[in-house]
């Protein structure tokens, strides 16, 4: 919605309704921005943040430590990960069509140089953001319906049938989208590659709408949850990264031209 100039006491009740909500980090929205993460406005400490929730698989037994830390006078999200994996993650709804661009930063301490999306025993990233897709079971093949239905039966009830997974990676060039060693139904879109950026922090801003046709050739479907991780457990190594506020946005502010991913 656009505010009237000649409406601005309901303009500042918004303000005032904003200050509350960042105060909880709640996920909220107001206008054309839904705030997924408002981390900056938490104080430093090792408690998650309100809403979110470990991510983790029974498998792995050593999980990724999140704290939030001070860093040039903001509070961030801190993720250290030695030779373990596990990520924080909370539900949400976002309809892609209305709020197409995701917006966030991130900054990671080291490369994996071992790391290689192709293998499942090199699959290890220092930071990646999740967008999890509510897509209809019964669109599935219906090899992949099953294997879903077995897998939220084992190990997550609310196990995402299409998910989109940024990552920063050491190797495979920055456009790059394909499928996770793991499953089909992940696809990797390599956001940042290589060290030129390391030890800084890095603005993306992604159209989610645009990066779902590229990877899975359809319309995107709501939003369920987003999700932001640190892994080393296949490759045995460690990593640390930085992760600032994010929120899904109606308008680009970064680059209004920006493309979505490329298939290599």
């Amino acid at each position: 919605m656009n505010v009237m100039k000649n409406r601005r006491p309901d303009y500042r009740l918004k303000l005032l309704v904003l200050a509350a909500l960042l105060s909880t980090s709640e996920v909220f929205a107001v206008d054309d921005q839904l705030v997924a993460a408002a981390f900056s406005s938490l104080p430093p400490g090792n408690t998650p943040p309100a809403g979110w929730t470990p991510l983790t698989a029974s498998n792995i037994k050593v999980h990724t430590r999140y704290t939030l830390v001070e860093d040039g006078g903001t509070t961030v999200l801190r993720a250290d990960s030695e030779s373990g994996a596990s990520g924080l993650s909370r539900k949400l709804r976002v309809a892609p069509a209305d709020l197409s661009w995701l917006r966030w930063r991130w900054k990671i301490s080291n490369l994996i140089e071992t790391a290689d999306l192709h293998r499942k025993d090199r699959d290890d990233f220092p930071a990646r953001v999740y967008v999890m897709f509510d897509y209809p079971l019964e669109k599935l093949p219906f090899f992949e319906r099953n294997k879903l239905r077995v897998a939220r039966a084992l190990f997550d009830p609310d196990l995402p049938a299409a998910t989109l997974c940024y990552v920063w990676d050491g190797n495979t060039p920055a456009g790059t989208i394909a499928s996770s060693a793991y499953t089909d139904r992940v696809k990797v879109i390599v956001v940042e590659s290589g060290p030129a950026r390391i030890r800084q922090w890095v603005d993306v801003e992604r159209n989610i709408a645009r990066d779902f046709r590229a990877a899975f050739g359809e319309d995107a479907p709501p939003v369920s949850a987003i999700a932001v991780a640190s892994d080393t457990d296949n490759t045995g190594t460690f990593a640390t990264a930085f992760f600032g506020d994010i929120s899904f946005n109606k308008h680009s502010l970064i680059d209004k031209s920006a493309p979505a991913a490329a298939k290599p």
